[in-house]
Formats: structure tokens, C-alpha cells, sequence
């Protein structure tokens, strides 16, 4: 049986298991990926077939940041499985405030709102589930520190809700398995919203996030960029969560997340070279 994240990683030893198949690789060259950005940062992959973790900059492997966007996975779900929205058509009227993001000027259902990262409409679908509805799914679904403080339409941007990459990663496992608190209905219609890439060969799933980091540690005061996302691969899965740190975030920051990941998942073969 697949043993869990937490009972691989105790005490972050790494001791071998039973089964040799369960492995941690620690790859200290992807730095040079990170350098290339002029970011920190870290890299975190979990091979599914192969019960193997594929770690740069391991130390962070466990430290929790504000989840920012990538939350927007999980608010999906509480959405849909309280019944605040139908489906993935269900349309939030734009509030008429006119915002930097032009893509979050008009009228959003939940499709466009996840593809956009559009923060008003995850903000009025978090106040119609409600702080005491919010609470028990994060709880139920072991979302990251399921901190809700800082209020009810703020707590996964500027409050005080925390993620580390190791969670980001069974989080998204557990999502891909179908082992939420969800209804596999739900899990259905957010699996498919995440959808980024589809070829023949493989499905990328993904959200990004990005925030400034608020937190008591060495990462006070610097921005914080997420890429996370799992690629299905005929048999093969891979989940894997992308997280940077820089003191100002200039115009290439944003990009970086995936510029970074996408190196990083070429050079490990589950994904091919972008030749633009």
C-alpha cells in the first residue's frame, strides 16, 4: 500500500522504506532554473507509478505560505459542494467596479472565473458559503492550516491561511485520486476547469497564485508566486507544485512560475521543450 506524504517524509530523514520503489530525489541543479528568473525558491514533484519524490530545495518542502490563487482548487469545490454554485456555468454578476484586470470587468461563470484568476468572483462565492461553511470543508478537507482568519473574503489572500508544497502536493493527489470530502461530481467539473493543456499525449492541470508574503519567517516582506498542478501521462501521473520568492516582484515575476516548471518538467521528460 502507497504510504502517505507524512509517513515518507517523518522527521524529513529520508530513511529508506520496506519497498526501494519509495524514493526521494534531491535535484540541486534546478537551481539553475530558479537563478535564470533571478527568483528563489523551490520545486516539489511526486511520481505517482513510481512512489517517488523528485525535491529541489527540500528544507521549504514543509514551510507554509499563503496559498494566494492555488486556493481557488479548493474554493471551487466548497462551491460546488454546498450548493452556492450549480455547476461550472454558473454565472456571478460583475459588481460594476472597475478593476486593473480588464478580464474581470464583465459577467463570470465558474470557467472563466478560474481561467482568469478572478478574485471578486471567489470573493462573493467565499461570503454566499459563509464563514462556518467555509470552516468545516476546509477542516474536513485538510486544506493547509484551514485558517480562516484575517475575514471571510480575504483569509487565502491576506489572511491567515498557510500551505506548504508538501501539502499542496496531497492535496492535488488526493483531488486527482478522487479521495476529497467531495462528491466525485464536483471533483469531475474541477478537474476539468483546471485543464490547461490537452494533446494526445498528455492533460496538464494547473492554477497559479501570487501574493505578498505576510508571514513570521526569513520570507517576510518578499512576493510569492505558485505554480501547481498534476500532468496525466497515459498510466503515469505527476503531481507537482512550483513555489518562487523574490523582495520585489518585477514584470517577469509571474511568468517565471511557469517558465521554471516547465524547464524543470522538460528536463525530467513528462513534458516536451517549448520552443517559444
Amino acid at each position: 500500500m502507497r504510504l502517505s506524504l507524512n509517513t515518507i517524509l517523518i522527521g524529513l530523514t529520508f530513511v529508506s522504506m520496506k519497498s526501494s520503489a519509495q524514493r526521494i530525489e534531491v535535484r540541486n541543479d534546478f537551481k539553475k532554473y530558479f537563478d535564470e528568473c533571478k527568483v528563489s525558491g523551490s520545486f516539489s514533484l511526486y511520481d505517482l507509478r513510481k512512489n517517488k519524490y523528485t525535491l529541489y530545495n527540500k528544507k521549504q518542502f514543509t514551510e507554509k505560505f499563503t496559498p494566494a490563487s492555488t486556493f481557488k482548487i479548493c474554493s471551487s469545490l466548497i462551491g460546488l459542494e454546498s450548493g452556492v454554485i450549480a455547476d461550472e456555468n454558473f454565472v456571478i454578476k460583475w459588481d460594476g467596479v472597475k478593476r486593473e484586470r480588464e478580464a474581470w470587468n464583465h459577467d463570470q461563470d465558474l470557467k472563466t472565473a478560474y481561467k482568469n484568476s478572478t478574485v471578486p468572483y471567489y470573493q462573493e462565492l467565499a461570503r454566499r458559503v459563509g464563514g462556518e461553511r467555509m470552516k468545516y470543508w476546509l477542516d474536513k478537507a485538510r486544506y493547509g492550516n484551514a485558517d480562516t482568519a484575517g475575514g471571510i473574503d480575504q483569509f487565502w489572500l491576506s489572511g491567515g491561511l498557510r500551505i506548504s508544497p508538501e501539502q499542496q502536493l496531497d492535496f492535488l493527489l488526493r483531488l486527482h485520486n478522487e479521495e476529497l470530502p467531495f462528491s466525485k461530481r464536483s471533483m469531475k467539473i474541477v478537474k476539468n476547469i483546471m485543464i490547461e493543456e490537452e494533446t494526445p499525449a498528455y492533460t496538464l492541470r494547473t492554477k497559479t497564485g501570487m501574493a505578498e508574503w505576510d508571514g513570521d519567517s526569513a520570507q517576510r516582506g518578499k512576493a510569492i508566486g505558485w505554480y501547481v498542478g498534476y500532468v496525466t501521462r497515459g498510466n503515469d501521473v505527476f503531481v507537482f507544485a512550483t513555489c518562487i520568492q523574490t523582495p520585489k516582484a518585477g514584470d517577469s515575476f509571474a511568468a517565471s512560475r511557469k517558465t521554471i516548471t516547465r524547464k524543470i518538467l522538460a528536463n525530467l521528460r513528462i513534458l516536451p521543450i517549448q520552443t517559444k
